[in-house]
């Protein structure tokens, strides 16, 4: 994967910058409008907290919010994009959400693009068939992959990349009735592992990954309560999740993961769970 540092880019075509320079103008305008309506004190400490996230780097790994691939995403603002993304999503839920699901790690298909944990582009765009971008935030995001690269395939360069697991955890959430903003996804390790030289894979993270990641999940706990929620529910995607979460000391219903043929037993266990504390 090759990262371009600012002063490392080639010069890109003037009708290039101009159209990016306007698609992003008109996002941070929209983003300016909606923090706004959101208590000052709360904005800057999200804000805090995602720039925190900015600082991590590791070996084959992918930091969303500071890092850029050129030859994958769309421009260099893609870090800022997916920092706003990420901002726009908490806001509403942090002090509100009474359940966190929590899975392992960002995935190359979901949040590595999105800035949003569980969360493919489709959803973003308008382009999934079961999950409206509505559901996922007030106002449009935008996505962060590239147009044209040829390592993406053609729906992909056209629609924006879609996540599997990703539809399983949302649509479970719809399928149960709940408020898509009572909910807040998340991951043990916030971050994209990749296979060396491979960064359209997924790894598992290392211990030391997850000790760090979770780290950041203590912080984002303690961000709900200072917004005022209360202790939610944690509902793991995933046992290993669970388990990885237990050693930390932070208690979990671990589900079935909707990968390899799980699916109908994943979303069997999160009604299940939900009707157990009665959610």
């Amino acid at each position: 994967m090759t990262l371009f540092p600012d002063e490392l880019l080639s010069p890109r075509s003037k009708q290039q910058q101009h159209v990016e320079s306007q698609r992003l103008d008109t996002y941070r305008q929209k983003y300016e409008r909606y923090v706004s309506t959101f208590p000052r004190e709360e904005v800057e400490a999200i804000e805090a907290f995602v720039k925190e996230l900015e600082t991590y780097s590791g070996t084959h790994v992918f930091n969303p919010w500071r890092d850029v691939d050129l030859e994958l995403d769309y421009s260099m603002e893609a870090r800022e994009i997916r920092q706003k993304n990420l901002i726009v999503y908490l806001l509403p839920r942090l002090g509100r959400a009474s359940l966190f699901v929590v899975a392992e790690a960002v995935g190359y298909q979901g949040g590595r693009f999105t800035g949003i944990a569980i969360t493919c582009e489709r959803m973003l765009l308008g382009y999934h068939k079961t999950i409206e971008s509505k559901a996922v935030t007030e106002i449009d995001l935008l996505r962060t992959s590239s147009v044209s690269s040829e390592l993406l395939k053609r729906t992909q360069r056209e629609q924006g990349f879609n996540e599997p697991t990703d539809t399983v955890v949302w649509n479970a959430i719809l399928e149960a009735g709940l408020d898509t903003y009572d909910v807040l996804l998340w991951n043990i390790f916030p971050f994209h592992p990749h296979k060396e030289q491979q960064p359209l894979t997924n790894r598992t993270p290392t211990e030391e990954e997850q000790r760090i990641g979770f780290s950041y999940t203590e912080q984002l706990l303690a961000l709900h309560k200072q917004c005022g929620g209360v202790t939610p529910l944690v509902v793991a995607v995933g046992q290993k999740s669970a388990n990885t979460l237990a050693t930390f000391g932070l208690d979990a219903i671990g589900l079935r993961h909707p990968a390899n043929g799980g699916a109908n037993l994943y979303r069997k266990g999160f009604k299940e769970a939900l009707h157990r504390i009665s959610i």
